[in-house]
């Protein structure tokens, strides 16, 4: 059998080339998407309840710090919440072994503007080098306490504390 100087030509685009252009087009990065809620602590629990109001136009940013000396090495544009609460924060790069936190930033409720020291950060892991495959990632959501607890809150709390009992 004999080999034209085409074939070998394809041959070797076959065997070279075009596993190197699928390589390479794989290696283009992808943006993680970082999503997440921001609330009202509407009755001052430190837990999201029926209660809760969720903000629109809250402010969160991303922060990234070293693991071994938390240094601040990122810090992302802030992010806004919408109409439901939920911000969507594009990032550019892999954090691999870096400590990554969405931060609440502000709120625009002049009545709960006081960040709730338990829920005013959440953890988040910003890489691909851990087996995750989606470029979503889930914070847990984040809380800003209402200057006074509304009327019924005690009432509902109350509830909370009988279903746990039962």
């Amino acid at each position: 059998m004999a080999s034209t100087p085409s074939t070998r030509l394809l041959l070797l685009l076959a065997l070279c080339v075009l596993p190197a252009l699928v390589t390479a087009g794989s290696l283009g990065f992808r943006p993680f998407r970082v999503i997440g809620n921001v609330y009202c602590d509407t009755c001052r629990c430190g837990f999201e309840t029926s209660a809760t109001t969720y903000i629109a136009g809250a402010r969160v940013r991303l922060e990234c710090r070293d693991r071994k000396t938390l240094q601040l090495l990122y810090t992302s544009v802030e992010g806004v919440t919408n109409s439901t609460g939920t911000y969507d924060i594009l990032v550019e790069d892999d954090h691999q072994d870096q400590i990554c936190e969405t931060v609440l930033v502000g709120s625009p409720l002049s009545s709960c503007q006081l960040a709730d020291p338990g829920r005013a950060r959440a953890n988040i892991i910003v890489t691909r080098y851990n087996g995750v495959l989606n470029d979503i990632r889930f914070a847990n959501a984040m809380g800003f306490l209402r200057d006074q607890a509304l009327p019924g809150c005690t009432q509902l709390l109350k509830k909370y504390l009988e279903s746990d009992d039962q």
